[in-house]
């Protein structure tokens, strides 16, 4: 049984982690601080998992305690900079709290793996170079991306080809498509798996700071520098860098970006003094960069330095079944998460998951799932509960239920459907809407008899959209 041991100085958290990893057959030991780390015989563990803020010293001291075992940094401080340096003290790679138990145990399950075979291939005289073929099969990227349908086949196998190599990589689709799970999938299938990945939102920093995180600067170089720092290129040296939204960088940045590929070297900013760099780029972006081309929005150069080879992320609405089958280990996710258990989804449920057209993708689905296992009441989640924005069917189906009603609020009911499939409103708006429209002169019994829910989820609904009890 493999070992491991966490160092966390939150109790709760500790004991969160401890169970997890003991349910899932790991042998686990815990301790508050480094300190009382260094009390255990590190040499019998297989993976420390510390936080990076500790009372006393911080985690990344065990790093240099630990030498022959791998270090996995926690931080609730959604600091990637901070993130980063760990990993340059020689953390294997970094979470941010509060992090997915999915994630956690994939994250665990990768390191030990990646330790066993840098163990298995110790000693040999010659450079093994069968990492990148042992990489090179579908079981990566099946592990964290969900798919059988054919598009998702051709994505898997483009995959695993285009990891044998080192080629840069541009993946191309809309947003909430899964964009950086195939792209840690390419990382980890290639010869640079057992080095860092770091993932970039290009979109997420500011214009006038994008040059110094990526390219790094010296002292003095501007206002408020008041120390040289390396920047996120020169963090993901040896390894892989990820570039999302590629095409939200500023001209200026990208020219700079076009010299590393072209020269393998950074400068940074303030400096005059070059340093080569060895890595492997992923870029990816939902906007159409040809067309930024033309506009003159982005370099020619660069996107062809970037377009060596593409893949494409199909959209939810075009994976069939997928749909499904994603929607099953979200909800899973979801329950486990929130303490539910044995919820599924009632038949017309499915139905509308799979006619929605997700414009979100993935992203929107599970959004709608964890919205549905937090208002659900019993075990089966049904279509009001996903948020969903009713198609006309659906409307006409709700007000076949309603016009059991007197004359007058048939009158009412009619109109408000219509406005319902105008103004595209989802099922809170139309639960809004009837609710205040017939709450004179219905009882609450009767208004969640017509709406088809229990009292209970007349009042919480009441609560959740702020709708006020009659006097």
């Amino acid at each position: 049984m493999r070992r491991i041991l966490i160092v966390e100085d939150e109790a709760i958290i500790r004991q969160a982690l401890k169970k997890l990893l003991e349910r899932n057959d790991y042998q686990v030991d815990d301790a508050g601080c480094v300190d009382d780390a260094l009390k255990f015989s590190l040499e019998n563990y297989d993976l420390v998992i510390s936080d990076l803020r500790l009372p006393g010293r911080p985690g990344t001291d065990l790093i240099r305690e630990v030498k022959h075992c791998p270090v996995l940094i926690m931080t609730s401080y959604a600091s990637l900079r901070s993130a980063v340096d760990a990993m340059r003290e020689g953390a294997v790679d970094y979470i941010a709290k509060p992090f997915d138990h999915d994630e956690m145990l994939a994250s665990v399950k990768r390191i030990i793996k990646q330790q066993d075979e840098r163990q298995a291939n110790a000693g040999s005289d010659v450079i093994p170079m069968t990492r990148r073929s042992a990489r090179s099969d579908n079981s990566a990227p099946r592990s964290r991306m969900i798919g059988s349908c054919e598009a998702m086949q051709m994505l898997f196998r483009r995959i695993a080809k285009v990891a044998g190599t080192d080629v840069t990589v541009l993946i191309q689709g809309e947003s909430g498509t899964g964009k950086e799970l195939a792209a840690r999938a390419i990382h980890e299938q290639s010869s640079r798996g057992d080095r860092p990945m770091i993932s970039v939102n290009c979109a997420a920093i500011p214009e006038s700071l994008i040059e110094s995180e990526l390219f790094g600067h010296e002292k003095g170089a501007f206002t408020g520098a008041v120390a040289a720092r390396s920047g996120l290129i020169e963090a993901a040296d040896t390894g892989t860098l990820f570039l999302d939204e590629v095409g939200e960088l500023p001209l200026e940045a990208q020219a700079r970006l076009l010299r590393v590929l072209q020269e393998s070297e950074i400068r940074r900013v303030g400096s005059i003094q070059s340093k080569k760099v060895d890595i492997r780029l992923i870029t990816a972006t939902h906007r159409n960069l040809r067309e930024m081309v033309k506009e003159g929005k982005f370099r020619e150069d660069l996107f062809y330095r970037l377009y060596v080879m593409d893949i494409r992320m199909p959209a939810l609405r075009e994976r069939g079944d997928d749909i499904i089958e994603i929607a099953d280990v979200l909800l899973e996710r979801s329950s486990r998460k929130l303490g539910r258990e044995d919820l599924v989804f009632s038949t017309d449920a499915l139905h509308t998951l799979k006619r929605h057209p997700w414009p979100g993708n993935v992203r929107e689905l599970e959004n709608a799932i964890e919205r549905a296992v937090i208002l659900v009441d019993d075990a089966v989640i049904t279509p009001d509960l996903l948020g969903i924005p009713l198609e006309d069917d659906e409307l006409d189906q709700i007000e076949a239920r309603l016009s059991a009603t007197s004359s007058n609020t048939r009158q009412r009911i009619a109109p408000l459907g219509a406005r319902a499939v105008k103004e595209n409103l989802s099922l809170d708006d139309y639960f809004l809407r009837f609710v205040l429209e017939h709450q004179e002169e219905m009882s609450e019994t009767e208004l969640a008899q017509k709406l088809g829910v229990s009292r209970k989820c007349l009042w919480e609904k009441r609560q959740k959209l702020g709708i006020p009890r009659k006097k």
